[in-house]
């Protein structure tokens, strides 16, 4: 439908560093589809599940949850990944 549509990359979410499938996964990911595959992973997390039933988005809910912290890390990747290919 979109011919211009292109991939920014690939992000984990609901990742549990713990589980030995979900580090399998990952690596497996960057060694496939290597820089595309975003250093930062949305942890699994409760703060993160329970801000919709409060009507807030994660990051107003419990701004210092390590799900929101991880939403902002993305965001800086995002940031300086645009810059750097803008360059």
């Amino acid at each position: 439908l979109n011919p211009t549509l292109e991939i920014e990359g690939f992000l984990l979410t609901m990742y549990d560093a713990r589980l030995r499938l979900a580090n399998q996964i990952y690596e497996e990911l960057k060694g496939h589809f290597g820089p595309m595959v975003f250093d930062t992973v949305i942890p699994r997390n409760i703060r993160l599940s329970e801000a919709p039933s409060h009507g807030l988005p994660a990051l107003l809910y419990d701004p210092l949850s390590r799900g929101a912290t991880s939403h902002i890390s993305l965001a800086r990747e995002l940031i300086a990944k645009n810059r750097a290919m803008a360059s």
